[in-house]
């Protein structure tokens, strides 16, 4: 009996989906994983076919949920993708108990409507809206699913669908990358033919107030390029006697921060320009040194730019503020000792990627030195990968010292590939028959998009936008198979066409986060049903 089809049954399931506080690395988001297993284990068909529904183990001890429903002789299979977990809720506030109880929190935001923006305001006083943390990203999409797949379950598809719902997409998408190889075992074990993936994320807005809907062919790729900053210490009673870190840094934050030479433009899409999420220095106590060390790491977002392109990019911006760093020391030196005293220092920075850095200290000391250190951190890690990627870039900085002043490029994960499916003729066929189907149905146009722009865990299933290889970011990428492996392999064995239909919704990863249900839950599942049937006859 089909339980998830109504409006009002998939706000149901929403809500109870919401319900649990699943924030990347709680314990709540194993729990909702295993709720879903539980729930699809009671179905009539799991009961007959109990091995194409099952657990699988990350790591960490989280794990992704596989749900498969095959309907007759027929290989072709249409992966469903969601992610189960979300964001953390401090920014709610006051509203922090009501953030995981969305009919909660709606009637009570009726009662202060004031303390919204106003078009959240006006989005609550329609009656069509639903708030609450993960109602738009993405437990809305996944509710979607579990309705398509109950269909499938009544023998409403003439194909398989398989339903992937993973952990941690929010911040590593170790989840994803875990689920690939499972994919791949999947698809041999049960002979089956990938012939797209869907993902449910919801559309994004391209501006404030935008009234219009998205589809999206693509997903958009994401670096986190890092900059280690190796000066040299001195008392603070002499600072022309050595170089801060922090000085360093912060030239390197007048380069990138906001820089237009990083947007990429495809068509009427942008990437934004690159933005800090990290910048300090690595003293751990205070003291009147100074900071010999420094890093800093960048969001910067590509389409089809290469990496090797995006590389040289990095090095430029690196090398133009070694120039105002040097000319910045040099200058302010010739005010304080007023030209009849000279500096025992001048600094003379040296660019460097890991990979050279790499190469420099196996140079110095050999390999079997180098990796012996290495794996001694390895071994006594407890830092999270970007704080442990600065900390292998950081032992290599101190093994050369002596060439420092030095700037260090490399990467730390998350690492998105940019993927593209908006050429590929059997997409763009059924892109379209949906985009029809909206517009002749229920008057809606619905328009395509190339690139999702949120970061999506299509980017590890997708057709690459560029075909450069990955090898260019992994050789500087530190912590690449030292706690963090890209399984490239079996990415290139499940590689298939994507597609992104979800629901409709506003403001995500903010305590307005918001989703409109009629769109979501009544038009957005006839959509995706045509578009699946159309997908497994073309």
């Amino acid at each position: 009996m089909k339980q998830w089809q109504t409006k009002e049954e998939l706000t149901d399931l929403l809500c109870s989906l919401v319900e649990y506080p699943s924030i990347t690395g709680s314990n709540a988001e194993i729990a909702i994983v295993e709720h879903l297993y539980y729930i699809l284990e009671d179905r009539k068909y799991y009961q007959n076919h109990p091995g194409h529904l099952a657990l699988h183990p990350l790591k960490d001890g989280r794990q992704l949920l596989t749900a498969l429903v095959k309907s007759g002789s027929s290989d072709k299979t249409i992966v469903l993708l969601a992610h189960a977990d979300v964001v953390e809720i401090n920014d709610y506030g006051s509203y922090q108990n009501l953030a995981f109880y969305p009919k909660e929190l709606t009637q009570e935001l009726h009662k202060n409507i004031d303390d919204l923006p106003s078009g959240a305001a006006k989005d609550l006083q329609t009656g069509n809206w639903l708030f609450g943390r993960g109602t738009m990203d993405m437990k809305a999409g996944m509710a979607v699913h579990l309705s398509l797949l109950e269909k499938a379950m009544e023998g409403e598809f003439d194909g398989n669908l398989l339903l992937v719902i993973v952990p941690d997409e929010e911040v590593n998408s170790e989840g994803m990358l875990t689920a690939v190889p499972v994919l791949a075992e999947l698809k041999e074990k049960e002979g089956l033919d990938y012939k797209i993936a869907f993902n449910g994320e919801p559309m994004f807005s391209q501006y404030p107030g935008d009234p219009s809907h998205y589809l999206y062919t693509g997903s958009i790729g994401k670096t986190l390029p890092g900059f280690l900053c190796y000066g040299k210490e001195t008392h603070a009673g002499e600072p022309f006697a050595g170089l801060n870190a922090n000085l360093m840094v912060s030239y390197l934050a007048q380069e990138m921060e906001l820089n237009e030479a990083f947007i990429e433009e495809v068509g009427k899409e942008r990437t934004p320009p690159p933005i800090s999420l990290m910048q300090r220095d690595l003293k751990h106590e205070y003291s009147v040194q100074t900071p010999r060390t420094a890093v800093a790491m960048y969001n910067v977002m590509y389409m089809k730019q290469s990496i090797a392109d995006l590389n040289e990019k990095l090095l430029q911006a690196a090398q133009r503020a070694k120039a105002k760093i040097i000319n910045h020391y040099h200058h302010q030196a010739s005010f304080y000792l007023k030209g009849s005293q000279s500096s025992a220092f001048s600094p003379d920075i040296q660019i460097m990627t890991y990979e050279q850095l790499y190469d420099e200290a196996v140079k110095r000391y050999g390999k079997r030195e180098v990796d012996r250190r290495q794996n001694r951190l390895i071994n006594k890690r407890d830092q999270g990968d970007r704080d442990f990627s600065t900390t292998l870039v950081h032992s290599l900085a101190s093994l050369c010292k002596d060439i420092s002043p030095m700037i260090v490029l490399f990467y730390s994960p998350p690492f998105y590939p940019s993927v593209s499916s908006h050429h590929d003729k059997m997409v763009q066929r059924g892109a379209k028959l949906a985009m029809d189907y909206a517009k002749e149905t229920f008057h809606i146009d619905l328009n395509e998009v190339e690139y999702f722009p949120g970061l999506s865990d299509l980017s590890f299933i997708g057709p690459a936008s560029v075909q450069s290889s990955i090898e260019d970011l992994l050789r500087q990428m530190p912590i690449q198979g030292n706690g963090y492996e890209l399984p490239a392999e079996s990415m290139e064995k499940i590689t298939m066409p994507v597609i992104n239909i979800g629901p409709l919704g506003r403001d995500p990863h903010q305590w307005t986060e918001r989703l409109e249900l009629t769109y979501s839950f009544e038009k957005l599942p006839e959509i995706l049903e045509k578009t699946i049937h159309h997908f497994l006859m073309d």
